[in-house]
């Protein structure tokens, strides 16, 4: 360093001659040698500065998550519990209500139940409400997502006779929950249609844009007092594709490639006429808010590096996610391009004179387009594609075949249901496109959570939580994606649909076997209370596994 010091004095006194006197030229000569000894010395010193300058500005975004370990939630950032009411609620014929497609589709064909099981009491939430929000009080969330049963406020699936009982039951959980200062989010509708309705054609009927909106109204009318927050439709791809595409919801219609794009055309109109009416009659003297909530597996390609997969991953994106989204959160409207094109492809070759899938028309893209204030977020799960093709499992014609595209679910590791593996940095990927594709809109992650056989020390559970969240941070602070809150799937192992019982996702223990259905804690409750009261994710060694604690 001695050196060094000595060269920059003689420099400086060589650019003082330079300045006071003028300078011959070979003072020149003098000044340039010295200034390559200086570089040649300095050399091993600033080159590591130079390449770490380098590498900053080039890899910003990788250089910062690589130092950063994100734990704090910005300033207003929400979290909530999410449940639906079939899948909690039970006194499936009490007081007026009266009988829903999934308990049709249990009773009729139980074997189609994982466990036997059904929802006749599931959580027996109808008579234990109470419990219910005590122990939403004890983990301190901000808010309750639940769902209103369509059959137990209006039997017929009509306005024409409408349920005290179903309004009154309604009316005492707001009270309970204002009375704990939590916020209700409340579902209009969460797959359990009516019966009568479904005997119409359900979905697949165009009157239920009618039915729908008669609903809704009734409901904005007579809870919208209290209920800020609405979410019109839950997962609408389940509801289309796995309901009346396949078996694998009720009413289990199995039209594959048909019956779920009917579905889809009548479900995004009755939306938009749900969230104009509340627009127009109810915010203004409500002031809340309405959204939809939209679920996605997510998709990328088994090679990053293979052009092929990548392209076909968008597809299948577009197909899942964007089915919904794009009708609504894009400026052009309308199903995505690639999924009219292809639809129309595979029904050409398949002999058909029209389209089974078919882009609205003008009026209904105004119609639906902005049609929601947030993006709801439903997400569990990352899938790959592995190249181009007709999926193994694909009907024909369905919507899995339209895609064109192999799916492969070897990624990340498993849980209690074979369709949900778990991938946190797919989920980062996942919002990041949400921000892109849809014009950066202000979002709500409205489930996510993780299955299991009902474990109380629920490690599995606490460590998806945790990588999930901290990708949820990342994407906030590196990326800028507009995540406003969180909502936990779910508050209690209820019924799972078609697994009935047999997966868990609750953070309640439920003992469907003991008639007083006690609902024990599992160790994810002192997590989420932590996690609530600090607004930071929990670090203590006691929500680790202890073989992961004995590696650190």
């Amino acid at each position: 360093m001695e050196k060094v010091r000595l060269l920059v004095l003689e420099f400086a006194k060589d650019i003082h001659a330079l300045w006071r006197y003028g300078a011959p030229f070979p003072t020149f000569l003098k000044l340039i040698g010295t200034l390559v000894l200086c570089l040649i010395v300095m050399m091993p010193l600033l080159y590591p500065l130079c390449v770490l300058v380098f590498t900053y500005f080039t890899c910003e975004g990788l250089f910062l998550r690589g130092l950063a370990q994100y734990t704090k939630f910005p300033e207003g950032f929400t979290f909530g519990v999410a449940t639906a009411a079939h899948q909690i609620e039970g006194a499936w014929n009490v007081s007026g209500k009266s009988e829903n497609v999934w308990d049709r589709l249990s009773h009729t064909r139980p074997w189609m139940i994982a466990d036997g099981t059904n929802g006749d009491v599931a959580c027996d939430s109808y008579n234990r409400y109470q419990e219910d929000v005590d122990a939403l009080a004890h983990i301190g969330v901000d808010f309750y997502r639940f769902s209103l049963s369509w059959s137990r406020i209006l039997p017929t699936g009509r306005v024409d006779f409408v349920n005290p009982d179903g309004i009154r039951y309604y009316n005492a959980l707001l009270d309970a929950l204002a009375e704990k200062n939590i916020e209700p989010l409340v579902t209009l509708f969460h797959w359990d249609l009516p019966q009568t309705l479904q005997d119409l054609g359900g979905w697949a009927n165009p009157k239920m844009i009618d039915y729908f909106r008669d609903y809704s109204d009734l409901c904005f009318r007579e809870f919208g007092d209290r209920i800020k927050s609405w979410i019109t439709f839950n997962e609408p791809y389940e509801i289309c594709e796995d309901a009346y595409g396949d078996d694998k919801k009720a009413p289990a219609i199995d039209s594959h490639g048909v019956g779920n794009y009917l579905c889809s055309d009548t479900l995004l109109k009755a939306h938009a006429e749900s969230y104009h009416l509340y627009n127009e009659t109810y915010r203004p003297t409500q002031n809340g808010r309405i959204q939809i909530s939209i679920n996605s597996i997510w998709y990328e390609p088994a090679d990053p590096e293979n052009a092929e997969q990548v392209a076909l991953a968008e597809v299948a994106n577009q197909f899942k996610f964007g089915w919904f989204a794009h009708p609504i959160f894009t400026e052009a409207g309308g199903y995505p391009t690639v999924m009219v094109e292809n639809v129309a492809l595979q029904s050409k070759a398949e002999g058909l004179p029209k389209p089974r899938l078919e882009q609205f028309d003008d009026y209904w893209i105004k119609r639906i387009r902005g049609t929601s204030d947030f993006l709801g977020i439903n997400h569990y799960t990352t899938h790959l594609i592995t190249g181009a093709g007709v999926d193994p499992i694909a009907k024909s014609p369905s919507w899995l075949k339209d895609i064109g595209a192999v799916t492969s679910l070897k990624v990340g590791t498993d849980s209690a249901s074979e369709w949900l593996r778990v991938v946190p940095t797919g989920f980062a990927n996942f919002l990041r496109w949400c921000k892109s594709s849809y014009n950066d809109p202000p979002i709500y992650i409205t489930e996510n959570g993780f299955s299991d056989r009902g474990t109380l020390l629920d490690y599995g559970r606490i460590k998806y939580f945790n990588d999930y969240l901290s990708e949820i941070l990342n994407v906030i602070y590196d990326d800028g994606v507009n995540i406003l809150g969180y909502t936990i799937w779910t508050l209690m192992d209820n019924f799972e649909w078609r697994a009935g019982f047999s997966e868990r996702f609750g953070l309640y223990k439920v003992d469907i076997t003991d008639p007083s259905l006690p609902r024990t804690p599992k160790l994810s409750v002192e997590y989420w209370k932590q996690l609530c009261a600090t607004r930071e994710l929990p670090q203590e060694d006691r929500f680790k596994e202890p073989a992961e604690r004995r590696r650190v």
